[in-house]
């Protein structure tokens, strides 16, 4: 087979016969059908760049069924047109290395006046070859029961059940959320074959779902069902804020419903449904959506305040059980008692499980953070009092902010009643593997060393900590950050005592970032004589645009933020119109470009903006969750060489080779190999972005736009605006590699916008020509 390229030299006379052989393959085979597979091969590994050349088109004749049934006549290519039908190709490693060029030479946003890790390990996993045999776990048990009986299974069984946070809760404490998809996949089948016996991974849902898109570039969806295929037999547990789903304001019901039936059919199978403020009528939408999908739905009751302190009556046992009754009412197969900020000390844990074991009868399952540093002290409190179920992080993503230890809670209660039978050899496997992959985030770890008694005082979720250190870092007053917990504090007292969690909490945060930047204090917020431009989400809280606690706001500091009376307390959601969803669709698609599938669009849904900037960046770099932490984060240094499987069987060895200096128009050279091959990437240097004599490019698909063919010197131009054509005319003409061809119009038009000039070098797909 001939690969037409065309090769010449300036000034040569191309003859209508001319032949132009760039190269030429031969496959061989005993049989006409391995011959054709060895030949495919050899035209799919082809890279001819700067050239034209007619691959897809030999692909498509030797793969037709026609050729390989040896039944062409001289008519095959006049007569079989699908021959000229080029499916796009993805180029996923041009994708890939523009992305590793980009952060070789101008970093990763993400990571930037952050602290480079001085060690980055090669990450270990365990070793030893995994058991063939996956033996039947809770998802299994499900699956048989259905739901309510499951629930009843977990009141019967005596072993206390215990969900791994790690891949969610844990990271999102620890280091702002920032894990990224391949570390939890590479780790995944190793749950499925040592740690069977988990109750369910937190692996979803919460700050996850937006921080994947937003600042990590991931598709959570994808996370979710690799995470799926490798995990079948454990239950994966998500965290969904009732009607703010996983955003931080109210939706349309039915833009809920759509995402939990999102989320049920592409692999969840426990919800932990809550509200930011304890309003159960804010939850029945999404937990009716639950429970209609057959899944797990555990109403949620967030604990905040202490039961048993006497001068803080407003959340006493009798708030949190009356909370319990109502959720049992609502459907709830279990009950989660939400502890965000790890405040609830043991002895209230206990008084708690106690009271709520004497007055429902669905299973209770108990979450708390470490902050503290007891945190494992009310879990096992917990534990003694009846509970059936807790959250434990592995040993080396423990503590601190993130959930108390794992191994440490199995050992305490290991040979006891309630043993929940979980192997030493798994959890110290797995945890030694997340212990090398922690290092890769240390630039994302707040400076917390040690658990603090403070966390009773301004009572912070732990899942906020680091995110709200982070703000007060951008803002430039992380070292003010006594101040900023303090203010935290006095917050929560002004705006009533609150519930803070995701999305109340943030408000509450941003208040306090807005007092200590301004140097307001809590009299000068409430003196009426002074004028404050209060922070939107302030504005929209007191709205109710959130949802109003039970027993409402304060009157005075609803006057002050709104300057109107208090509005009606309604469900923020019982007003909103439904979304037109196949109306979104089509803004979506027209917004990037591509066909969105019902999870592309429940991202879109959730977060409109983020989801095409994802999009866009997706388009421009490929998938570039593939890619291993270290080279995301902080690129490759001259002579690393890594592998990146992109699909199954596919796999790109790249290796850095160097990178030259910036030339006239701002670009860096680095230069790779690719499998063996070598390939260069042009990357602007950022702050000479102005120095890039940049040109629009074509718009696929438009035929008003004439594109360049390949990159090259415009010679001559042959038209002018306002000109008229006639199919076949010449347009202008481009030189590449000693060969200059000439652009003709493909239909009778008429010139509107002549776009470039002779001498001007272009890329291939940059405009030349409007047609009108």
């Amino acid at each position: 087979i001939r690969l037409d390229g065309g090769t010449a030299y300036s000034g040569a006379l191309i003859t209508p016969y001319y032949d132009s052989l760039l190269e030429k393959v031969t496959a061989w085979a005993p049989t006409a059908e391995e011959a054709i597979r060895r030949m495919d091969r050899a035209l799919r590994e082809f890279r001819i760049r700067g050239v034209a050349t007619n691959l897809p088109f030999l692909e498509n004749v030797i793969n037709h069924p026609t050729f390989k049934a040896g039944e062409c006549t001289t008519r095959f290519i006049d007569e079989t047109p699908e021959l000229f039908r080029f499916p796009k190709r993805r180029d996923r490693a041009t994708r890939l290395l523009r992305f590793v060029g980009e952060v070789i030479v101008n970093g990763n946003p993400e990571v930037e006046g952050r602290t480079r890790p001085a060690h980055l390990p090669r990450v270990q996993l365990p070793p030893g070859k995994l058991p063939r045999e996956t033996l039947r776990g809770t998802r299994d048990l499900l699956a048989e029961l259905g739901a309510e009986r499951f629930a009843r299974w977990m009141l019967e069984q005596r072993p206390v059940l215990i969900t791994d946070t790690t891949m969610r809760d844990a990271h999102q404490s620890l280091f702002a959320t920032r894990m990224r998809s391949r570390d939890m996949w590479e780790i995944a089948p190793y749950y499925a074959k040592l740690l069977p016996g988990l109750f369910s991974l937190e692996c979803w849902g919460g700050a996850t779902f937006d921080v994947a898109m937003r600042f990590l570039k991931e598709d959570p969806w994808e996370r979710l069902a690799a995470l799926r295929e490798r995990i079948p037999n454990i239950l994966f547990q998500m965290l969904l804020r009732g009607s703010n789903a996983v955003g931080y304001t109210n939706y349309p019901d039915n833009v809920v419903r759509f995402f939990v039936s999102q989320a049920a059919a592409n692999g969840i199978d426990l919800f932990r449904v809550f509200d930011s403020l304890n309003w159960v009528d804010n939850m029945r939408v999404a937990m009716d959506a639950v429970l209609e999908s057959g899944k797990l739905c555990e109403g949620a009751i967030c604990y905040t305040g202490d039961l048993l302190d006497a001068a803080r009556p407003k959340y006493n046992l009798k708030y949190y059980v009356d909370l319990a009754r109502q959720l049992e009412q609502a459907g709830a197969h279990i009950l989660g008692i939400k502890d965000m900020a790890g405040v609830c000390k043991p002895a209230a844990i206990r008084a708690l499980v106690g009271a709520l074991k004497q007055e429902i009868g669905i299973p209770i399952h108990f979450h708390t953070h470490d902050t503290s540093g007891i945190a494992a002290a009310s879990v096992l409190a917990a534990v003694e009092a009846g509970v059936d179920a807790v959250d434990a992080a592995m040993d080396s993503m423990s503590g601190l902010t993130s959930q108390p230890n794992l191994g440490a809670i199995v050992e305490a209660l290991r040979g006891s009643e309630r043993d929940p039978l979980l192997p030493r050899e798994g959890l110290r496997a797995i945890s030694h593997y997340w212990e090398g992959v922690r290092q890769h985030y240390s630039a994302f770890e707040s400076d917390i060393r040690s658990g603090t008694a403070d966390v009773y005082r301004h009572e912070m979720p732990g899942g906020q900590y680091t995110n709200l250190r982070e703000q007060a870092r951008a803002l430039g007053i992380e070292h003010r950050w006594p101040e900023v917990a303090e203010a935290y504090a006095q917050v929560n007292q002004l705006f009533g005592d609150i519930v803070k969690v995701t999305p109340t909490s943030k408000v509450v945060g941003d208040m306090a970032l807005f007092m200590v930047t301004t140097g307001l204090t809590p009299e000068d917020v409430m003196d009426p004589e002074r004028e404050i431009a209060f922070p939107e989400s302030v504005v929209s809280l007191f709205k109710g645009d959130l949802g109003f606690p039970p027993d409402g706001f304060p009157e005075a500091i609803t006057r002050r933020v709104l300057k109107a009376d208090p509005p009606p307390r309604e469900r923020p959601g019982a007003h909103l119109p439904a979304a037109d969803l196949e109306a979104e669709r089509a803004a979506a698609q027209a917004k990037t470009g591509k066909e969105l599938s019902d999870t592309d669009l429940a991202s879109y849904l959730m977060y409109p903006k983020v989801y095409v900037d994802y999009a866009r960046h997706r388009h421009t770099y490929g998938n570039v969750s593939v890619l291993p932490s270290p080279v995301f984060f902080y690129g490759m240094t001259e002579g690393d060489e890594i592998a990146v499987d992109i699909d199954k069987g596919k796999t790109l060895v790249i290796r850095y080779l160097a990178m030259s200096e910036p030339d006239e128009e701002g670009q860096r050279r680095v230069f790779f190999e690719l499998n063996g091959q070598p390939r260069i990437v042009k990357v602007t240097v950022k702050g000479m972005e102005s120095k890039v004599k940049a040109h629009p490019k074509a718009d696929d698909g438009n035929p008003d736009h004439v594109a360049a063919p390949m990159p090259g010197m415009v010679v001559s131009v042959a038209v002018s605006p306002g000109q008229k054509v006639e199919k076949g005319d010449a347009l202008l003409s481009i030189e590449a590699m000693k060969m200059e061809t000439v652009i003709r119009a493909e239909r009778e038009a008429t010139v509107s916008q002549v776009v470039i000039g002779p001498g001007t070098r272009v890329e291939a797909k940059d405009l030349l020509v409007v047609l009108g």
